[in-house]
């Protein structure tokens, strides 16, 4: 992701279609070229009488419950935004629009490929004006429960992610990376989001999972893995958890940290970029 010394944006228009994971709606999606300096924004074509566009930066976000949802001061809301914006920061994607006729991200098969694959076919387009990296100067570290997350000076970004489940098809591990777009093309990208059994039903009476299925999330319970074709990867539910940290991350532009969570979720996430932004001597923004 450090690689990048000059703005990005696609070269051509693509678009994706599918079902959201917790609407349970069909949705379309259009990712277009933007200008030097527009920033990534989300613009819900399917609202006409206010302001339908989401900026894409920390004070957007809205709610943290099981996603990240963004929203605009007219109320204008867009979900699940995480797995396209870890595919946009993998391939440094700094200038964007993204066209959605829905509420939510359409879940596609749950990870980020096929968000990746879209990008790579509309080709990255470098750009003239040099790219803004947030540079994180001092450690910053947060807690919720028994769940913590801490950020801290390094060259290059880091994630090192551990997550502790009780039932035994997950359990604990552990995934560290330094993602740049080919770690995230083999490493991250195909890691799929997931869920218990016993949840879903829980989930669906909040009016979440309502689109979730087993062709778009794991499923686990009672120590097994229910989903016939099995895992991607032995480890795939941390790989999904950093996979998660980095769209989360990419809401306030391409960071130049260490992250270290255990137990993490969009909660979390949210919370230290709240204390990381909040502290004006822990960061800074600088050019490559």
């Amino acid at each position: 992701m450090n690689s990048f010394s000059m703005q990005s944006t696609i070269a051509a228009s693509v678009e994706i279609s599918g079902v959201e994971l917790h609407g349970g709606k069909f949705t379309n999606l259009k990712i277009l070229p933007a200008e030097v300096d527009a920033g990534i924004n989300f613009i819900r074509t399917d609202i006409a009488d206010r302001n339908n566009i989401i900026k894409v930066v920390p004070s957007s976000v809205s709610c943290v419950l099981n996603c990240t949802t963004l929203s605009n001061i007219a109320g204008v809301t867009v979900s699940t935004v995480e797995h396209l914006l870890a595919a946009l920061a993998a391939c440094g994607i700094d200038n964007i629009n993204i066209e959605i006729d829905g509420n939510e991200i359409p879940a596609v098969d749950g990870s980020a490929e096929p968000f990746l694959k879209l990008i790579e076919n509309a080709k990255i387009k470098k750009q003239s004006s040099p790219r803004r990296y947030v540079k994180v100067l001092k450690p910053v570290e947060v807690s919720i429960d028994d769940a913590y997350a801490k950020i801290e000076p390094s060259d290059q970004i880091e994630l090192d992610v551990t997550i502790d489940y009780d039932d035994k098809a997950i359990g604990i591990q552990n995934f560290k990376i330094t993602p740049d777009l080919e770690t995230f093309r083999d490493c991250l990208a195909p890691a799929r989001t997931f869920a218990r059994f016993d949840d879903v039903a829980s989930l669906r009476s909040c009016g979440l999972s309502k689109g979730g299925s087993l062709s778009n999330a794991i499923i686990v319970d009672k120590g097994k893995v229910l989903n016939p074709e099995g895992l991607r990867f032995f480890n795939e539910f941390s790989r999904h958890k950093a996979l998660d940290l980095m769209g989360d991350l990419y809401v306030g532009g391409p960071v130049i940290g260490r992250v270290t969570t255990f137990k993490g979720g969009h909660k979390l996430n949210h919370a230290l970029q709240v204390a990381l932004y909040g502290t004006s001597d822990s960061w800074k923004f600088i050019n490559l």
